[in-house]
């Protein structure tokens, strides 16, 4: 049951799933944005499915797996009652969850202000809560997903956990195209897909855990010693993950008072969390259980090069995504965005918010390696503390820049918040010895994949320069991007192999590795 972690072959096969799951999140928010624009049901619905989602952090992937995973990755390799603690757990969090969603149906308009009191004085309020209402089930049905798919994590199974996700967008997509073509409210379609996704994202990962040995079924909770540590090292991290979405609440709160303000960051944020997604989640959910394993083992040396090679990975597919970001925002959300409902207003004020996430892009990934460092350990004070931090300088700079520089305030308190948060995550880390230090690999890429990524952003800028009819002409710019992504591969690639900072014989030596 406890098969071995093929630590690059984990992150391939995450990173392609969770790719897949990317693309269809772009069609779905393309056909958002088209039959919706950035009106106020597109902000209801936005703000209704992040409710949900927000409170995930704390029970689903966020807190409560945080201090589940390296607990049930240790009872796998002592062979001591894994099983039987998967299944308390998952009792424990079914009922806390049922409870939870039947309480917040009572105070949903609370908390709808709590996300976005700027629509408390028109219509977008009262639509807000009645969607909220319909979705907020999803949270109980993919946090138990979510405990479901750090089991299969910690035996080494991803595929099914990671593709759980193209679920959610692929019935999200077809309520949006029942509805359009039944001529229903499309709006009110892609609200109650929501739940409906979370029962089939749930049934898939449950499926695919009995498959390999872990039968896992609700009961009556009980607390045990072991649940009761658990909790005790869950604490903290839910703490932590309490403070990342005091930062999510804060840019909301802002954004809610700038008319199409909310919409414009989620396109934005979407196409950031393309190359966030498929690496930096991939690196967490597989390095998590690897370091776990390879500390309970005392791999010392395993562990830091675990460290190193996912910081390397990381950072030859990110840094160059970033820069592509920065260098061609509106080319990007113009083509994949700007049709029917979703003006060129709406791309340009979308681009400039792309441009700063995407300059905080190397620190989100980053943050996703080092976190692991801490949380194989069992350590989520400290993470806590460094995210108290990162929340107030988010607060500060998004509160207090939204007098001079509107809604663009949220997405810069965001990013330097996460420059903020890696840099002591980084410092932190030296409590533990060299566990993160870089070794002469990781300092020898590093300048390197830059170098290669600096002259890519300058190709292809001057490319889009050069192709701004095409990229504007129905029909044609759909080609015209790929062909630009084309060049900047292109570009980029010869710049790596050229420099040395990766060579094509890595990547296959990465998938042979245990």
């Amino acid at each position: 049951m406890s098969g071995k972690i093929r630590l690059m072959s984990g992150f391939l096969t995450v990173g392609g799933w969770t790719l897949l799951s990317r693309v269809m999140g772009f069609i779905r928010d393309i056909m958002i944005a088209a039959f919706l624009g950035s009106g106020p049901v597109a902000e209801a619905f936005l703000i209704a499915f992040s409710l949900p989602n927000m409170f995930r952090r704390f029970f689903g992937e966020g807190a409560f797996n945080t201090a589940f995973i390296p607990m049930f990755a240790k009872k796998v390799e002592d062979g001591s009652g894994a099983k039987q603690f998967a299944g308390d757990a998952m009792s424990g969090l079914a009922g806390i969850l049922i409870v939870f969603t039947l309480v917040a149906q009572i105070f949903m308009p609370f908390l709808v202000m709590l996300m976005a009191s700027g629509f408390a004085e028109d219509a977008r309020f009262d639509m807000t809560v009645a969607f909220a209402r319909i979705t907020f089930p999803y949270i109980l049905f993919i946090s138990l997903a979510a405990l479901l798919s750090g089991v299969l994590n910690s035996l080494g199974q991803f595929a099914a956990a990671a593709a759980a996700p193209v679920l959610l967008n692929i019935i999200l997509i077809g309520s949006m195209y029942l509805a359009y073509r039944m001529g229903a409210d499309i709006g009110r379609a892609l609200v109650w897909g929501v739940p409906v996704a979370g029962v089939a994202q749930m049934m898939l990962v449950w499926w695919a855990a009995a498959r390999a040995g872990m039968v896992l079924c609700p009961g009556i909770p009980r607390m045990t010693p072991e649940l009761k540590r658990l909790a005790v090292i869950a604490m903290p991290a839910a703490l932590a993950g309490g403070v990342v979405q005091v930062n999510l609440l804060v840019g909301r709160q802002v954004a809610s008072y700038f008319d199409g303000a909310v919409a414009w960051l989620n396109y934005a944020d979407r196409l950031y969390q393309l190359p966030l997604g498929v690496v930096g989640i991939a690196i967490g959910v597989v390095l998590l259980p690897d370091l776990s394993r390879r500390l309970r083992a005392g791999d010392a040396a395993g562990s830091r090069d675990s460290i190193n090679r996912a910081a390397e990975f990381t950072l030859f597919l990110t840094i160059p995504s970033a820069v592509a970001l920065v260098v061609i925002p509106f080319p990007l959300v113009s083509v994949l965005f700007e049709r029917g409902a979703f003006s060129a207003t709406d791309a340009a004020a979308t681009a400039a918010a792309l441009v700063i996430y995407g300059l905080g892009l190397p620190a989100f990934v980053l943050a996703k390696v080092l976190s692991p460092v801490y949380f194989a350990r069992e350590d989520t004070r400290r993470p806590f503390n460094y995210a108290l931090v990162s929340m107030v300088v988010n607060a500060v700079l998004a509160v207090g820049l939204s007098w001079y520089v509107g809604y663009l305030a949220a997405a810069i308190g965001t990013t330097v918040a996460g420059w903020a948060m890696l840099w002591l995550l980084w410092r932190g880390s030296r409590k533990y010895g060299d566990a993160a230090a870089m070794d002469a690999r990781l300092r020898f890429a590093i300048p390197r994949i830059v170098l290669a990524a600096f002259a890519m952003g300058l190709v292809i800028r001057m490319a889009a320069w050069l192709m701004e009819d095409w990229l504007a002409m129905a029909g044609v710019r759909y080609v015209a991007l790929g062909g630009l992504v084309l060049l900047g591969a292109v570009v980029y690639g010869a710049g790596v192999v050229a420099s040395g900072a990766m060579k094509p014989a890595d990547l296959r030596r990465y998938l042979r590795r245990g």
